[in-house]
Formats: C-alpha cells, sequence, structure tokens
C-alpha cells in the first residue's frame, strides 16, 4: 500500500505563495500518478494538479492554471504543489492522491474534473488565504 503525507499548508495573504510537499512511500505501478485535490467546507472536491512519475508530464485544472506548479524530486520520493498568485478561493484542504498509469490518463483527459478514484490518499494539509 502506497503511504503518503501532506506538509507545507498555512495561512497567507491574497497574492502571496506556498508550496506544499506530498511525501510518497514508494515508486511503483500503485504510484505512477501523482494528483493534488482540495476540498472547502461546503465544496466538492476539486482536483486540482496531476503528475505522471515517469515521465513528468503535468495537467492542471483550468482555476489554477499558470498559477499553480507540480513537480517531483529527482528521486521520486517527493511531489511538489507550488501555488502562487494565491487567492481567497484557493482556501481547502488539500490533498495527495496515488494511482496507477490508468488513472493520470483519465484525470488527464478530463481536465482534473471529478470521476476517477485514486487508490491511496494522505491525511490533508490546510492551505487559508485571506482577502
Amino acid at each position: 500500500q502506497v503511504q503518503l503525507a501532506e506538509s507545507g499548508g498555512g495561512s497567507v495573504q491574497a497574492g502571496g505563495s506556498l508550496r506544499l510537499s506530498c511525501n510518497v512511500s514508494a515508486y511503483s505501478h500503485m504510484s505512477n500518478c501523482i494528483g493534488w485535490f482540495r476540498q472547502a467546507p461546503g465544496k466538492e472536491r476539486e482536483g486540482v494538479a496531476a503528475i505522471y512519475r515517469s515521465g513528468g508530464s503535468t495537467s492542471y485544472a483550468d482555476s489554477v492554471k499558470d498559477r499553480f506548479t507540480i513537480s517531483q524530486a529527482s528521486d521520486k520520493k517527493t511531489v511538489y504543489l507550488q501555488m502562487n498568485s494565491l487567492k481567497p478561493e484557493d482556501s481547502a484542504m488539500y490533498y495527495c492522491a496515488a494511482g496507477p498509469t490508468a488513472t493520470c490518463t483519465i484525470v488527464f483527459a478530463r481536465g482534473m474534473r471529478t470521476g476517477v478514484d485514486f487508490d491511496s490518499w494522505g491525511q490533508g494539509t490546510q492551505v487559508t488565504v485571506s482577502s
């Protein structure tokens, strides 16, 4: 079972930046796809970004494109989400999740929209952006 742990959340003013980290316990067929998701109170979970670990290809939700960047460490143990130009509407609990290659294939095709379940999830890290 793939274990994931998020860190790096916090409170920032609008326009500020944060970098979230997702430590991944294993690089295997079960974790070739890593995604970042967020959920605000009263709202559905929203896909934010995803990455193919084997090749590095990425996908982003329209709401964060050009502001957020997903990347991974060279040893593939950590996946990052660099968040710039933060807005109050970015406030949410952020989760990272792992799945096989096919998961990213589906998520990429759907533009990060909800519709596929990842196999493993972290506990989340809170991001709060004040106006």
